[in-house]
């Protein structure tokens, strides 16, 4: 008895998990097209401010380079990295603080690991 109900039970939902389909359709997204001008108007504004950085490091080789760079995204998670290239010298710089002071705190913090390490004025970065 116990079987037969349990057989019945299995039928009955396979049969029903067989009538159940997923519903395709497609999806109509309409933009207003002032976004896609906004969106433009924030790239050019934050692409003109200026902001601090700090250089950890510079290496003539790019691999070096990169391997500094790893280590420092491994000790320093979420802030913004990069290497940037100013012939012969591979530069490691980390973060884009906007207000001084922030930029002064990481900068104390950044050198218990790098003592090396060097705060850049917003002039200095964006070269």
């Amino acid at each position: 008895m116990i079987i037969k109900r349990s057989i019945t039970a299995i039928a009955s939902t396979l049969l029903f998990a067989g009538l159940i389909s997923a519903q395709e359709g497609t999806i109509n997204l309409e933009q207003d097209p002032r976004i896609a001008q906004l969106v433009e108007v924030y790239k050019s504004v934050n692409s003109k401010v200026d902001y601090y950085q700090i250089q950890v490091g510079f290496k003539t080789k790019d691999s070096e380079a990169q391997r500094l760079l790893n280590q420092v995204e491994v000790e320093f998670p979420g802030w913004f990295s990069e290497i940037r290239f100013q012939e012969p010298t591979y530069r490691v710089r980390l973060g884009k603080f906007r207000d001084p002071l922030e930029a002064e705190r990481k900068y104390i913090e950044v050198r218990k690991k790098y003592p090396n390490a060097m705060l850049l004025k917003p002039e200095q970065s964006t070269k």
